[in-house]
């Protein structure tokens, strides 16, 4: 047909054959990026102290280790499976997940562990603990409290539906139906991601400022950091951990906090009356003075009676963005919110912009819920609550495996990689295994983008030594 005026033809110069699929390969193995968190398992010992801890969950002659089975499923949460069954992609692979438990074996094990749920999530706690310090140690000035760094805990709460009637889901404060689990969080900073150090299932109904949840999930988070560090550790909550009893119990035990707090009718009158003057620039993300937002220690002016002592109390004020919807404790066309710390006045760390813009990174554990939610927290898929506990131990121990082997194998930008990108670019590479010498060798595909990165990460974990 001839061309007119203005008109434009496409020609096809190619045409995709048609594909023909068949089921006859061999050596073929998907998700071959997995092998980063096995050798993070062997690196960090954690198969073998999550086998020594659950030793007594093993029946006799038993083919299957429980230490083993806790771990496979620890590494498909990772990979992205959401429910016990899911642990069938690395049962079909046995050259390199090894030897996999059958779905009913898996089933017994959990409701074994749930049957005697605080003695099995003590087990899984202890081994998680130290793997943790191995895999710090192993990590060096990469690892959290490098130099003497404090270390954020961040402390948070969550709501998890359920889609069907399970044991304790009640209705939450958002008007849905399910549970509300507290977490506990370690910050790496702006170099990496963070670490699952807890996660405390609770009723939905359960509040968002229980002071005893805070305390007893600020306990398990302690117990995950080294003894020796535990002196550098920066406990972070919203205004739901802003409670006598919580910061009382942070005081006693000397342990430093960034706390939110509620604005109250003494506080919003000082607010009133606070001078022009008074007020001091605050921060953005990169520690330059941020247009429009200023900060203020308020401590002088409140009646403290009752509070832990050397509590500050600081304020930061700043014009909302275009849009942005006021409150009523927002006071003259300004925003306000409100944090207490015990950091003492004085040095880089003392100034009132830096603690400011040190509580403000807090934000960050948000994503680190919802990373946790891509790794099988978005739905708890048993229904006895102490088997959704064990649930919950899983996801905490698939979310740092994921952070440890970042922190032992990637840097750069691959480091703060989400679980997402990760399993799109790592972890779901396709190889094949080849046997030969008496070795097994793995070989990706040359035009996989991230095959060098994959390659190098793991040559870099074969060469940590297991302890």
């Amino acid at each position: 047909m001839p061309r007119s005026e203005g008109t434009f033809q496409v020609k096809i110069t190619g045409r995709k054959a048609k594909i023909v699929v068949s089921s006859d390969g061999s050596g073929i193995i998907s998700h071959s990026g997995g092998l980063l968190l096995l050798e993070t398992v062997r690196a960090t010992g954690l198969g073998r102290g999550l086998s020594a801890g659950l030793e007594r969950w093993r029946k006799p002659r038993a083919i299957h280790d429980p230490g083993k089975i806790v771990t496979d499923l620890a590494v498909m949460l990772a990979l992205g499976g959401d429910c016990l069954s899911d642990v069938a992609m690395l049962r079909s692979q046995p050259e390199l997940f090894g030897l996999v438990a059958s779905d009913p074996t898996v089933s017994r094990l959990v409701d074994a562990l749930a049957a005697d749920p605080v003695r099995a999530l003590e087990s899984i706690r202890t081994a998680r603990a130290a793997a943790r310090e191995r895999a710090w140690e192993l990590a060096g000035d990469a690892a959290p409290g490098w130099g003497g760094e404090l270390i954020p805990i961040d402390l948070d709460a969550t709501i998890v539906i359920a889609h069907s009637d399970k044991e304790q889901a009640t209705p939450t404060w958002k008007k849905s139906f399910g549970f509300h689990p507290l977490t506990a969080f370690a910050d790496h900073g702006v170099a990496g991601g963070g670490e699952a150090l807890a996660v405390l299932l609770r009723e939905g109904r359960a509040g968002s400022n229980t002071a005893a949840d805070h305390i007893e999930t600020a306990k398990l988070a302690l117990g995950q950091v080294p003894k020796a560090l535990r002196r550098q550790v920066l406990v972070r909550t919203d205004s739901g951990g802003g409670t006598r009893e919580f910061l009382a119990w942070l005081s006693g035990r000397r342990l430093k906090y960034s706390v939110g707090f509620t604005i109250g009718e003494d506080l919003q009158n000082a607010i009133l009356t606070f001078p022009e003057t008074g007020w001091q620039a605050a921060y953005d993300a990169d520690r330059q003075v941020r247009d429009g937002a200023w900060v203020a220690e308020f401590t002088g002016l409140l009646d403290l009676t009752g509070w832990p002592k050397g509590m500050r109390v600081i304020v930061r004020r700043e014009r909302p963005h275009p849009g942005a919807q006021l409150r009523f404790t927002d006071l003259d066309g300004h925003r306000f919110t409100v944090f207490v710390t015990n950091t003492r006045p004085g040095g880089k760390n003392g100034q009132l912009a830096d603690l400011e813009l040190r509580h403000r990174r807090r934000a960050r554990c948000e994503d680190r819920i919802r990373n946790a939610k891509d790794t099988g927290l978005r739905n708890l898929p048993l229904h006895d609550f102490a088997q959704n506990q064990i649930w919950c131990e899983l996801v905490a121990l698939a979310c740092e495996l994921l952070a440890w082997m970042q922190m032992l194998a990637l840097g750069g930008t691959a480091r703060r990689w989400e679980p997402k990108r990760l399993r799109l670019r790592l972890f779901s590479c396709a190889g094949r295994i080849v046997k030969g010498g008496r070795r097994l060798r793995l070989r990706l595909a040359r035009t996989w983008p991230w095959a060098d990165l994959i390659t190098t990460a793991i040559t870099r974990l074969q060469a940590l030594p297991a302890p």
